[in-house]
């Protein structure tokens, strides 16, 4: 059976790259696709998760028109309402982030954009609901410390001590920590995409 062409990973999120392998996905390159991805003027966040993640994957593609390969392309937002929350690169967002989510429902949207030999793409949104317990001063001035915040969309790693703060997910577990895998899977498949045994 003839080898696949090479799958492109169109982000630098460890995360990412981490789920892929956990399935037994290994990308032939890791490339940054170098896109802006500050939101648009009242735009939603299903939207931008989408727009990105599509955005993501095309423009590594356009890097690679020599050679026929997947590309895969995500974005990953936490939504408050209709409230896209930054990654928290400080202290104080990580603080305001938590406060806001504290006791409360929200939504983690993943966009999967995936660009394929021929001119073929496919895109999908996975959505999944999560709530927080209502934290207190220690769970807050423990979380905060431990650092894990930095980088993190909404301030959180569900995949790290965030998981005690959190009460009930409903949806994908790997879609909060960055990358839907079966919706993933599932795309790539539908290209043509062959797993190895």
């Amino acid at each position: 059976m003839p080898s696949n062409p090479p799958l492109i990973l169109a982000s630098t999120s460890p995360r990412r790259l981490a789920l892929l392998r956990q399935i037994g996905i290994e990308p032939a390159a890791v490339e940054d696709p170098e896109v802006d991805e500050t939101p648009a003027a009242r735009e939603l966040p299903r939207a931008h998760a989408s727009r990105l993640a599509a955005a993501k994957a095309a423009a590594v593609a356009q890097r690679r028109t020599k050679h026929p390969c997947f590309v895969l392309g995500a974005d990953t937002v936490v939504a408050c309402g209709r409230r896209i929350l930054p990654k928290a690169n400080d202290l104080e967002t990580a603080e305001r982030c938590l406060r806001l989510l504290s006791g409360r429902r929200h939504r983690v949207y993943t966009g999967v954009a995936i660009e394929a030999p021929g001119a073929r793409r496919a895109e999908r949104l996975a959505m999944t609901m999560v709530r927080f317990k209502r934290l207190g001063a220690e769970d807050l001035e423990r979380y905060l410390a431990s650092g894990e915040w930095q980088g993190k969309a909404g301030g959180y790693a569900i995949q790290g001590r965030a998981e005690g703060l959190i009460l009930a997910i409903n949806g994908s577990y790997s879609n909060v920590v960055g990358l839907p895998l079966a919706l993933t899977v599932d795309l790539l498949g539908g290209l043509g995409w062959r797993f190895a045994p």
